[in-house]
């Protein structure tokens, strides 16, 4: 179902002028202690224990390979002056 731009500014225009306390939830408004605000606390604390060991293992991953590609680097130029200095 698509919805045309002429339908959808009136509607976004006159939420605009609108009162903000009108679309305020608990927490936004104000309310700290009240259920609603707990439940976003926790629903952000939940999301940032997934997000962070996500993207630490992310980071660890490419350091690992940063590493492994700097010892293959640095076993290939030993292999090549030992190759080198045994040559007559």
């Amino acid at each position: 179902m698509k919805t045309s731009f002429r339908k959808i500014f009136p509607l976004v225009t006159l939420a605009a002028f609108l009162p903000s306390p009108l679309f305020a939830c608990a927490a936004c408004y104000g309310r700290s202690d009240a259920p609603i605000a707990v439940g976003m606390n926790w629903g952000i604390f939940t999301l940032l224990g997934v997000v962070v060991p996500v993207l630490s293992c992310f980071l660890f991953f490419f350091v690992h390979l940063i590493r492994k590609s700097e010892a293959l680097n640095a076993a290939a130029e030993k292999a090549s002056q030992s190759a080198e200095a045994t040559k007559p």
